[in-house]
This record gives structure tokens, sequence and C-alpha cells, in this order.
């Protein structure tokens, strides 16, 4: 009788091993890239104008909280902090609402003409908003909102809306035709079928839509250093730049109001990073 030759355990073989030695590298070089610059500015933000100067490298003995009351003490970073949690909230909700109904349309209607209208919604993904910045300006310009935050809002609405269309059009689309066919027997309209059926299933895919919106719009710098002229007006981002004009001579203050302007970033980072991940996915899983 022939015995069967165990075959090599494949897990201890010297080629995975150095591949994955490989691809531990690799992410430990891509984590230094992001950590190390966050962890200088938490440096900076906790020394003294003289310590800075001297050893900016060196963990702060003893750390300088005041730096961060002195600046929290100010008006104007509550100010642009205001500014950009109402340009980034009105952002998110006008991103979600009409890309949501574009998709619906897109994915769950048959109409003539369906892929062109489509395939010209989705040029947006070519253009960029930062590429398309003067057009951009002209058309706001146009329409009277220079120097106003709906001049902003508005333009990051209609360039957040691409991505969002064709995201959430695969999840629709992932959903089964049998589904709408017995909403509609059940006497259900077409909007109503995606009020109280689609969007409730749709919980993943929206809230990546809604994550993605709110990191443009917080992280947004060049199209806001061109509509907003008024500091009232300044978001954070904008609020950085004009803060290292005004204290560039202090850098350690200067790090202490970059590090309160990153934490929310951070924070939403953190929560959102599961959303993004499984709201891309879902569709690809239900599928």
């Amino acid at each position: 009788m022939m015995r069967s030759i165990p075959r090599k355990d494949r897990g201890s073989s010297p080629g995975k091993f150095w591949r994955r030695l490989l691809q531990y590298f690799v992410l430990s070089v891509f984590l230094l890239f992001i950590v190390v610059p966050i962890v200088m500015v938490v440096f900076g933000a906790l020394k003294s104008r003289g310590e800075y100067a001297t050893s900016p490298y060196t963990i702060p003995d003893p750390p300088r909280w005041e730096n961060f009351v002195r600046i929290l003490q100010g008006e104007s970073i509550w100010l642009m902090l205001l500014n950009s949690l109402v340009v980034m909230v009105t952002t998110v909700i006008g991103v979600v609402f009409f890309a949501s109904l574009a998709a619906f349309v897109f994915s769950r209607v048959r109409f003539r003409g369906q892929t062109l209208l489509l395939n010209v919604a989705l040029l947006g993904l070519m253009f960029p908003l930062s590429i398309a910045i003067l057009p951009t300006y002209l058309v706001v310009r146009e329409l009277g909102l220079i120097d106003s935050l709906w001049g902003l809002i508005l333009a990051q609405i209609a360039f957040g809306l691409a991505t969002s269309i064709l995201i959430l059009r695969g999840f629709f689309t992932a959903v089964p035709s049998e589904l709408q066919d017995a909403a509609y027997i059940d006497g259900c309209s077409s909007f109503g079928f995606f009020w109280r059926i689609l969007l409730p299933l749709a919980r993943p895919a929206l809230s990546a839509v809604a994550v993605l919106a709110m990191l443009g719009s917080w992280n947004g710098y060049f199209f806001p250093l061109v509509v907003l002229n008024s500091e009232k007006l300044y978001t954070l981002p904008l609020g950085t730049m004009q803060y290292v004009g005004q204290y560039g001579s202090e850098e350690n203050m200067v790090m202490a109001f970059l590090f309160l302007t990153m934490i929310p970033a951070l924070i939403l980072y953190v929560f959102a990073e599961r959303q993004i991940v499984s709201g891309l996915t879902a569709g690809a899983l239900k599928g």
C-alpha cells in the first residue's frame, strides 16, 4: 500500500517568513512617518520658547501646560472651531442627502440615457477641487458668495458628490430586486422604498460617505484660503496659517496651536476608521 507523503508545511517556509518580515518592516516605516511628526508636535507644544530653541527633539521637562491654557483663553480659536463645525456639518448633510438621492435613481430607476448621465456625474472624480479651483472660484464669485461660508459649503458638497454617489450606488445595486418588488406589492411607493427600506439597510455605506465628507471638509485649506477673506470666517486650517504668521517667533506656541487643531481630526479618525472600512466593503459582501 502506498503511503501518502505529507506536504510541507507552508506556514513555516523560509519564503513566507521573509515576506512577512518585509511586510512588518514596511508597515513600521509607514508608522514612523505618521507617528514621529505627531510626537514632535506634542513635545514642542509642552516646552518653553527657550527649551524648544535649544532642544526641540527631547522630552519636555517639565511640561508647560500653560501653553494650551494661553491659547484656549483667546476667542479666535473658538470662533475658528465654530466655523469649521458649521461648514463640516452642513457639508456632510448636503453630501449625504443629494448623493443618496442620486445613487438611488442611478441604481434602482431605469430611464433612457442613464449610463451617460451617470458617467457625467462621475466626471467629478477626475477633477478634484484643488485642480478646478479657478472655474469654481469664478462660479462662486458670480453667485455673490465670496467671503461667505455658503460659498465654501456649496463647493465642498458639489465636489464630494462624485465619490459618494459611486459608493452608495454600489451598495444600493447590491440590494436584491425582490425586496423592492415585495415593497411595491405591499403598497410602498418608490420614495417609501428608498426612505423606509433602502436607507436603513445602507447605514454602513452612509456612514462611510459621511465620514469621508467630514474629513475632507475639516482638513480643507486651499479653497477656503481662496474664498474666505474675513478673519472672523476663518476655519481652523486657515487659523493655523494666521497663528503661524502672528507668532512665528514662538515656535512652542505654534506647536501648541497645531496640536489643539489636530485633536478633533485625530478623534474623528479613530472613531471613523471602522465605519469607512465597513461601509466600503458592505456592498461587496452583500453582492
